[in-house]
């Protein structure tokens, strides 16, 4: 862009209508630049190239992962790239993440509820619209500042600065970054996953995860109780994506795969096989079952296939699922990811037990063996321990050396007593390092925590009180929080400019000039904060 260019032109079309005199060309084009997408439509197209951009850069550097952060509200969303940006100068390899729980948790208008695919569908949508609706006033926050900016270095009549920053002006980058959004197990039929993938996108989605769970059996991925589908029914609900991503002209959308067969050991149904070896006869030879000779071995209600070349009485329970052999888990995982690789998805999620970088590369290993650009999404979670896990893993790497381990109590190495100890001070080292890790030699692309604002709010919140309504008083506010947002330089401290106020003074002047009613005058409160 070229803001003065950009004034000259529109200098033009506004001087050949003589009824637009009260236009400045100069407002009207910040307002354009304010506005940078017309649609969410526009967002979701911008961002598909960015992620493609992203994907192949680590192709050829693995250094290169991308991050990001579950948010379940736009302002959270928000408030998380204005902060990217100030501690980093740019959002490269940054995303959002959008969480199916949280959506279930935090937004749904029956209250809370588990990460059961229970909430609305539509909620999933209006959640990135609201991310994108933020992120997109974050821009026009930013450069509201910076065109106040220009004007007071036009008034003191100082031309380099005035230099300087229309070059930041030119330059200037967008809060708008990609967000992997979750659709669970497709909420329904392979129709219905294509209905909410194409809101989804049109909200401002490149990328939608789609899991491989029964859709009305989904559990959250670390739960018991998963149920997996067929891979025919998984691929229909892929090719449903991907149809929305195509007739939305999201031509390079990325579809994320995610299988949570590793901890999921029930099917709801055996799968359609046509002949020996296919996809089916494949997944149905990972069920548990007698093989039998005769047909006097068949009880009432039994089912039998032919697997194997034999008659295989598959185990089924009393809920009517069938039961797949313990020792198949990982293999199951790698059919599922190489066949969705092989048939339209981009990137693969698996879920894992516990962050082990070694035990992921395992199946990472594996299918790269027939798929060598497979690529990760990797679920940081809460809801792993990951103080306890990665001490466990030290535990266990200095058992192997030899070490004396008396010290140390490896099921309660939890516990505050060992804060101080060498074994955590390496296990801290270990989980700082585990993200660089896990992107250098298991194939994680994307690293992302799933609902970590869900836990900072209850943090922040659990601290506020506990001073607030205790002996602290206004002390806990003012020390704790305000006194906190102005030594780290956090916008929101000044709360009224951070929700609009001033660009909402500035529209003003566009419009009625002079006679513009402001409310950013002298006893604007928020002035005691402008030199602090």
């Amino acid at each position: 862009m070229s803001y003065t260019k950009d004034i000259e032109a529109l200098s033009s079309v506004i001087g050949a209508n003589s009824t637009w005199k009260d236009i400045n060309p100069e407002s009207a084009v910040r307002m354009r630049l304010q506005n940078r997408f017309n649609t969410h439509l526009d967002i979701a197209k911008y961002n598909a190239k960015i992620m493609r951009e992203d994907m192949a850069a680590y192709d050829a550097d693995n250094s290169k992962y991308t991050q990001s952060l579950g948010c379940w509200h736009g302002f959270i969303g928000q408030q998380k790239m204005i902060s990217i940006k100030k501690y980093f100068g740019g959002t490269k390899r940054k995303y959002l993440y959008l969480s199916g729980w949280m959506v279930a948790a935090l937004r749904s208008e029956f209250g809370p509820l588990p990460d059961q695919s229970m909430h609305e569908k539509t909620a999933v949508a209006d959640l990135i619209r609201e991310l994108y609706t933020f992120l997109k006033q974050a821009d026009a926050w930013e450069l509201n500042h910076l065109f106040r900016a220009l004007d007071d270095a036009k008034d003191a009549g100082d031309a380099a600065k005035q230099k300087e920053i229309i070059e930041k002006i030119d330059n200037f980058e967008t809060h708008v970054v990609p967000i992997i959004a979750d659709i669970d197990a497709g909420f329904g039929n392979p129709e219905a996953t294509y209905l909410m993938a194409k809101q989804m996108i049109e909200a401002g989605a490149c990328c939608i995860q789609i899991e491989n769970q029964v859709s009305d059996e989904k559990q959250c991925g670390h739960q018991d109780g998963k149920v997996t589908v067929p891979h025919a029914d998984f691929l229909a609900k892929i090719n449903a994506v991907r149809y929305a991503f195509l007739e939305l002209g999201v031509d390079d959308g990325v579809i994320v795969a995610r299988t949570d067969s590793e901890g999921a050991g029930l099917t709801k149904q055996i799968a359609v096989t046509n002949e020996p070896g296919d996809l089916g006869d494949q997944y149905n030879s990972f069920l548990e079952g007698e093989y039998i000779e005769s047909a006097d071995e068949i009880n009432n209600g039994d089912v039998v296939i032919k697997s194997n070349g034999k008659l295989l009485k598959p185990t089924r329970l009393a809920s009517g699922l069938f039961q797949f052999r313990r020792d198949s888990n990982i293999d199951r995982v790698v059919l599922d990811c190489v066949t969705s690789l092989q048939n339209g998805a981009d990137l693969l999620w698996i879920e894992t037990p516990t962050p082990n970088v070694e035990h992921i590369k395992l199946m990472v290993d594996r299918i790269k063996e027939q798929e060598p650009n497979a690529k990760l999404v990797y679920n940081n979670s809460p809801s792993f321990n990951w103080t306890l896990n990665f001490r466990q893993q030290v535990f266990d790497a200095w058992e192997k050396e030899g070490k004396d381990l008396s010290a140390y109590d490896r099921a309660g190495l939890m516990s505050v007593k060992y804060d101080d100890t060498e074994l955590a001070a390496v296990a801290d080292e270990w989980a700082k390092e585990f993200q660089a890790k896990a992107s250098r030699e298991a194939g994680v692309f994307h690293h992302l925590i799933t609902l970590p604002t869900y836990h900072t709010a209850a943090l922040s919140t659990d601290q506020l009180v506990e001073g607030y309504f205790g002996e602290e008083g206004m002390l806990a506010y003012a020390k704790g929080v305000q006194r906190q947002e102005i030594r780290r330089n956090i916008a929101t401290v000044k709360h009224q400019d951070m929700a609009g106020s001033n660009i909402g003074d500035d529209h003003k002047e566009y419009f009625s000039g002079e006679a513009a009613l402001k409310a950013g005058g002298k006893d604007n409160t928020m002035n005691q904060f402008e030199n602090n």
